[in-house]
């Protein structure tokens, strides 16, 4: 029938278009979201201590240590974890959430690209 023949028709291009207008979008989400994923990877980096910090410490206690054998040297000061204030924290927790949810978006936008 006539009909049924028009409403395939309308409706595959309709589908087409859909298709690669989803497509398209896939696309863009992919690039902002690995994109969003680097520039959040490297403030995280920047976030984080400098073990530069504690070798120096550690390297300045043994240099005592060793300058002067026969005192009494007080190592309970060297704690390997320092405290963090609870900007800090909130901070790295709101980074790492954005860091997984751009992930996903990415991984989101891959699985939607490739079916």
């Amino acid at each position: 029938s006539k009909f049924w023949a028009t409403y395939k028709k309308v409706s595959d291009e309709y589908d087409d278009d859909f298709l690669e207008r989803a497509h398209d979008d896939m696309g863009v989400i992919l690039t902002f979201a690995g994109l969003l994923s680097a520039v959040n990877s490297s403030f995280i980096g920047r976030m984080q201590p400098n073990p530069e910090d504690t070798t120096n410490v550690l390297l300045l206690k043994l240099i005592q240590i060793t300058a002067n054998p026969n005192s009494v040297h007080d190592i309970s000061n060297l704690s390997s974890s320092e405290g963090y204030s609870s900007l800090t924290v909130c901070m790295q927790t709101f980074a790492y959430t954005s860091l997984v949810f751009s992930v996903l978006a990415a991984s989101g936008a891959v699985l939607g690209k490739q079916w």
